[in-house]
């Protein structure tokens, strides 16, 4: 599941980035050429741009890349460690659910009332829905990175109490 879910990770993170480069290089050079901007541009490079940050938050949680405040963490031991790192686990995933249920209402809203975007005309809905689905993806790795984090803990507390 880690390997597959790190696959459509970097895959969606190749071609959000790869399609907001073409697009916004392609703008440039008929503005800078045939003096016309192409219209639909910065709609997509923004909602792909959304999509891009919460899939880059969700490996940035499996990588542990985030910035983290470790001294209070590192002063815990055992047990105490265990249940710290399960509070902080959950309250990640706790504000992942709750951003991503109110992303979805925001999409069910926006369906509801059939809100189309500005240049494509495209239902607004769609690109709404990377908020829920980056939601998604940053709980799975919060959960997971918490188990890891907690078997971690256990596997050298075993090893310190049998040494």
């Amino acid at each position: 599941m880690s390997n597959f879910l790190l696959y459509v990770e970097y895959t969606i993170l190749a071609l959000s980035l790869s399609i907001m480069s073409l697009i916004t290089f392609a703008n440039v050079i008929s503005r800078f050429i045939f003096n016309f901007s192409i219209s639909f541009t910065e709609e997509v490079t923004i909602n792909l741009f959304v999509l891009l940050t919460f899939v880059g938050a969700s490996l940035g949680i499996y990588k542990r890349a985030h910035l983290g405040f470790s001294l209070i963490y590192e002063k815990f031991n055992g047990i105490n460690r265990i249940i710290l790192t399960l509070f902080i686990g959950s309250l990640i995933t706790l504000f992942f659910v709750a951003t991503g249920y109110y992303g979805f209402e925001i999409v069910q809203s926006q369906m509801e009332r059939g809100q189309t975007t500005p240049a494509l005309g495209w239902p607004q809905w769609i690109f709404t829905l990377s908020l829920p689905i980056g939601c998604v993806f940053c709980i799975i790795r919060s959960i997971e990175v918490t188990i890891n984090d907690v078997r971690n803990i256990r596997h050298k507390n075993a090893s310190v109490n049998s040494s």
